[in-house]
């Protein structure tokens, strides 16, 4: 049953069960990280047409725990305003009603 799902129905069961990072994912849906991004956007749009919506736990600097409460972007940041550091925790997603 798993092979005749989309990669983006497989993602949102994923994220419907509970918040996971871009890593684990990719991992569990086997497609590259960096297309999590592009999944994550269109799931998005889709599940607001429903009521529903795509949270997002932001990502903190491990370094000076600064957190990045008001990004908007999917991916995780590159590197902190505050301290420079690049020790960045991912963020995580889940779908909520």
């Amino acid at each position: 049953m798993e092979e005749k799902e989309t990669v983006r129905h497989r993602i949102r069961n994923l994220l419907e069960d509970g918040p996971h990072t871009a890593k684990e994912i990719s991992f569990a849906v086997r497609i590259p990280e960096k297309d999590v991004e592009g999944h994550l956007e269109r799931l998005r749009k889709s599940i607001h047409a429903e009521g529903r919506r795509l949270a997002q736990v932001p990502a903190e600097c491990r370094g000076c725990g600064f957190v990045f409460r008001k990004r908007e972007r999917l991916k995780a940041p590159g590197r902190c305003p505050v301290c420079k550091g690049e020790s960045i925790s991912d963020p995580s997603f889940r779908i909520i009603s």
